[in-house]
């Protein structure tokens, strides 16, 4: 790569950000953005989309090179990697935190059922994918999206492409498109759903916390705090800038992963080794970095890794990604399988609220609600999504749901990404339905995983009570 080519790029990186500073401002002054909760990283690619060579073909006008969308439709394969590999970086499990004991079990059925749902996730999206296999000329891997979409969320439609990139498949940028479009209708339908259930809940008694929906902060709908006694920290400079900025230092530990990811995909298909030379690059920077946060805890030099740090450095990387990810989006090409989409899309809403109400309210104890609505918007989100709808039945985040759930998701994601290559891979190797079968019985053993784990958490303390009724 020469240095025009580099200057090039930083230029492109120059008009993506401002589409996102862009997106940021519109979602802080359109209502219609902030009922809806999309972020300022989809708002600010779509802006990109409508004046690029699919659109409006603006590009030329405005002194835009058609290249940068190019560049653009990569972007989130690559940035996923750092985004994925930093996964188990500051992974810290049963430490702190002020919850009841006794509550903190909830996390074991939690965790089965949120991983079970996305599972169920990938079921539907093949099923539908063999229903209308007929009647559309669908690729290998289309309804994986909704799994990768929902669960996943817009970051995640990168992970996709990149893999399917690497397998050298034509369709990788349809595919990614339609996961950006299925991550849009989950993030938006999620809220929704959540809302109407919160409303519910409120009615009937279901939630402990409120007798009637709170309102959603003003700084939520906005995107900030005008306040700046408000505004949280960005984590802990654990290290002194004297000798190394603290986020450089975090990236650095990152980067370290992603470039030894990348030494184990090259070793590893020079070796022609099978299995191994398949499996994705972001797949090998989770594996990497496991292994570096293992010897930082090992050497007793954990302290110098921050959580919020790590996760700010990770969340940049994803606002370009998703932004990317947007404004290249084939529109003609996702347009093609519209009907398809739209209806995995309603099947999938259907599924995940029904799989979350259902487990939750029969396997956990205690603030059932608040812990499944909180799952229910990271299955049709982000993590950010879930904080979201707890904050409305929850305002004061009195409850423990939230480090419950927290913990839950923390565990569940690092197994989602550990099987998501698989699933991405089956349909070429053995087929849509082999896909199905291997989603449907995950889940089934996932289920079988939240009854087994509340019945041990919690079957004594039942036994106990309905004892001392009898009496």
């Amino acid at each position: 790569m020469t240095s025009a080519m580099l200057t090039d790029l930083l230029k492109s990186l120059g008009l993506l950000g401002a589409a996102l500073l862009l997106g940021t401002f519109l979602r802080a002054k359109i209502g219609v953005f902030q009922k809806t909760f999309i972020p300022a990283s989809v708002i600010g690619g779509f802006l990109l989309l409508l004046i690029g060579p699919q659109v409006l073909n603006l590009t030329g006008v405005l002194g835009v090179p058609a290249e940068w969308y190019n560049y653009y439709s990569m972007i989130p394969g690559i940035l996923i990697v750092p985004v994925v590999a930093g996964v188990p970086l500051g992974l810290r499990l049963g430490k702190g935190g002020d919850s009841e004991p006794g509550f903190m079990k909830n996390c074991f059925p939690l965790y089965f059922i949120a991983l079970g749902v996305s599972m169920a996730q990938f079921a539907v999206g093949y099923l539908v994918h063999t229903f209308f296999q007929g009647s559309f000329d669908l690729y290998d891997q289309f309804g994986i999206e909704l799994g990768v979409g929902y669960v996943g969320g817009h970051g995640t439609a990168g992970t996709l492409g990149n893999t399917l990139k690497e397998m050298n498949l034509p369709y990788w940028e349809i595919s990614q498109g339609v996961s950006t479009t299925t991550a849009t209708f989950g993030i938006v339908g999620g809220i929704l759903i959540g809302i109407v259930l919160i409303n519910w809940a409120a009615r009937t008694g279901q939630t402990q916390m409120l007798s009637k929906p709170a309102d959603i902060p003003v700084e939520f709908r906005q995107g900030y705090h005008s306040d700046p006694a408000k505004q949280n920290s960005c984590g802990r400079e654990t290290t002194q800038s004297s000798s190394i900025d603290a986020l450089a230092f975090h990236a650095s530990l990152i980067f370290l992963a992603c470039g030894a990811a990348y030494l184990c995909v090259q070793a590893t298909k020079a070796a022609k080794i099978p299995v191994l030379s398949s499996i994705s690059v972001w797949a090998y920077g989770m594996i990497c970095m496991f292994i570096i946060w293992g010897i930082i805890c090992k050497l007793k030099c954990d302290f110098l890794v921050d959580g919020a740090v790590k996760s700010h450095i990770t969340g940049s990387f994803t606002e370009f990604a998703v932004t990317g990810a947007v404004a290249s989006l084939p529109i003609k090409a996702v347009a093609a399988y519209i009907v398809p989409i739209i209806v995995m899309c309603v099947l999938g809403y259907v599924v995940t609220t029904g799989f979350l109400v259902f487990f939750c309210k029969k396997y956990l104890k205690g603030y059932w609600f608040e812990q499944m609505v909180g799952t229910l918007g990271m299955a049709t989100g982000v993590f950010i999504t879930g904080v979201l709808l707890l904050r409305i039945c929850d305002p004061d985040l009195k409850s423990p749901a939230l480090a419950s759930y927290s913990l839950s998701y923390t565990v569940m994601s690092v197994t989602y990404f550990a099987l998501l290559n698989m699933f991405i891979t089956l349909p070429t190797t053995h087929g849509v339905m082999t896909a199905v079968i291997v989603a449907c019985g995950i889940t089934l053993a996932c289920v079988i995983g939240a009854i087994a784990s509340s019945k041990i958490c919690f079957g004594k303390v039942e036994n106990k009570e309905r004892t001392k009724a009898a009496v």
